[in-house]
């Protein structure tokens, strides 16, 4: 059985309750004026393995952040 909400509750308790939802697993069930209107359930995609969302075949070699040796021209 779900458990149910008031969306006044939900608003107000929000963040928490999706992290509860995550871990869980359970579905929330928000109500207005006693009626259900929305569902909040774990997603089922699968997360990214990759950091920052790149594409899991791209590769970083050395310093990303380093100076280059070179100068090069962006707009000429």
């Amino acid at each position: 059985m779900a458990v149910t909400i008031s969306a006044s509750q939900f608003k107000a308790r929000c963040l928490g309750l999706m992290d509860q939802v995550a871990s869980s697993g359970e579905v929330l069930v928000i109500t207005k004026n006693g009626q259900p209107v929305a569902e909040l359930h774990p997603c089922g995609l699968a997360r990214r393995p990759s950091p920052f969302g790149l594409h899991p075949a791209v590769e970083i070699h050395g310093d990303l952040l380093a100076p280059i040796d070179s100068p090069w021209a962006a707009l000429e």
